[in-house]
């Protein structure tokens, strides 16, 4: 099984865009026994929030169905379980780094 989780500041917009599109990607090559994907914040801001309408909205868009979700905090045995760890940018990578030192 590979572990897959998606990291931004609060867990409600392109974090959870990255997890939908990649399960529906995953689904649609028959991979999904394959993989577990999971999405993440480096934030609490948003914790328990449902992802933004405007993810919503570009994902209907898009024809790609949304992953049910709410906002939650990665933790340090969400990091040790992780194969691959996707920052949606530099800054959330760097206090996902600064969040998970040892």
């Amino acid at each position: 099984m590979i572990r897959v989780l998606f990291i931004c500041h609060g867990n409600i917009c392109r974090s959870t865009l990255a997890e939908s599109v990649f399960t529906h990607k995953v689904n649609s090559l028959g991979l999904a026994h394959n993989f577990e994907i999971d999405s993440f914040a480096t934030s609490r801001e948003e914790i328990g929030n449902p992802p933004h309408y405007g993810t919503v909205n570009k994902l209907r868009e898009e024809h790609i169905p949304l992953v049910p979700h709410h906002a939650k905090q990665i933790t340090w045995k969400d990091y040790e379980r992780a194969d691959y760890i996707i920052g949606m940018d530099t800054a959330n990578i760097r206090n996902l780094n600064r969040m998970l030192k040892n």
